[in-house]
């Protein structure tokens, strides 16, 4: 009994506070990188959790004990059919942050955009008047992109429609690029390669109410110490009478936007091609069979399977070239 003898520090990060349900399954990319290319492209993409398998490669990292040795890898297959660009988008700097100016949209949208929204948008001559008028207080241009879980495979008809950030050198160069782009299909090999990296966000696995044992990682009381093991010694002094937000409660855990950065592509390939191994009987756990384009990232994914998962050019980039890794056998689970 009484007061403790030891200091410690305190338990869990209060790096993701507030620790609330997203609101929302599909995550939100708030920030673009900026890269050097020759011409303009998109930045990101979008596809969905297929499953978690063994990857086993040549280690190719240079002065490391393990160099020229094989390596086992856990990796993450993400599918990722073709994303329609639907439309583009025009913002201005303003004193208060970006404000959309003007927006673009192809004459003939897919058909399952009628499940999202039933709104029909003005002609395209008309819009692209109106945007090259604009075109000299534009300082940002994001693409609109939608992509069909259908198109992996899953039962899902309605789309996600999202903005994807472009890189380029000047806005005329971007724009022109997107306007050529309007109403066509872009596939992920035309934007990255194999031994590239990228960044990856999605929502996290939800696990509902936990205590503060599990969600924060508070130690747990001495046996017969208290009335009770896993709840906190205490909340706080008596005076104020409050309780700080920094002190471990009860609340949600899981189910939380994630951004992890620096994911290295191990394979890019379709089912239709050799790469059909890929595929096991009776299909991945809780997907299904995998149809259509993949891709085989090297570690994990946040977000549990067939949950959107956006991808984006890396903006804390390792290295500028991209090597092949070298692949000696993939185990699928």
């Amino acid at each position: 009994m009484g007061h403790r003898k030891h200091s410690a520090p305190r338990r869990g990060s209060l790096a993701y506070l507030p620790r609330a349900r997203a609101k929302s399954f599909e995550s939100r990319v708030r920030t673009w990188p900026s890269i050097n290319v020759e011409k303009p492209t998109l930045l990101g993409f979008g596809g969905f959790k297929v499953a978690n398998i063994h990857v086993i490669t040549i280690d190719d990292r240079e002065k490391t004990p393990n160099f020229g040795k094989p390596l086992f890898n856990s990796a993450t297959v993400i599918s990722t059919p073709p994303v329609k660009i639907i439309g583009f988008r025009g913002y201005e700097k303003t004193p208060y942050g970006l404000r959309s100016i003007f927006d673009v949209f192809a004459s003939e949208l897919p058909k399952e955009i009628s499940r999202k929204t039933r709104a029909k948008p003005p002609s395209l001559e008309t819009t692209l008047s109106k945007a090259q008028q604009k075109l000299a207080q534009t300082s940002v241009l994001m693409a609109i992109g939608s992509v069909t879980p259908r198109d992996s495979g899953l039962s899902q008809k309605k789309p996600f429609v999202f903005e994807i950030g472009v890189g380029g050198d000047d806005i005329k160069g971007r724009f022109d690029y997107l306007k050529d782009l309007l109403g066509k299909e872009v596939k992920f090999k035309d934007l990255f390669q194999v031994g590239s990296y990228i960044d990856v966000s999605a929502i996290t696995k939800g696990k509902g109410i936990e205590g503060p044992i599990t969600r924060w990682g508070v130690k747990k009381k001495q046996h017969k110490s208290r009335k009770s093991v896993r709840a906190l010694g205490t909340l706080g002094p008596i005076s104020p009478a409050v309780i700080m937000y920094t002190v471990p409660r009860a609340g949600q855990r899981g189910l939380h936007q994630r951004l992890e950065y620096n994911k290295r592509i191990l394979m890019i390939g379709n089912t239709t091609e050799k790469d059909q191994a890929l595929n096991h009987v009776g299909g991945f756990s809780h997907f299904g069979t995998l149809k259509g384009d993949y891709v085989v990232v090297k570690g994990s994914v946040p977000g549990t399977v067939r949950r959107l998962i956006k991808i984006r050019y890396p903006i804390r980039a390792k290295t500028a070239k991209a090597v092949e890794p070298k692949i000696v056998e993939v185990v699928a689970q």
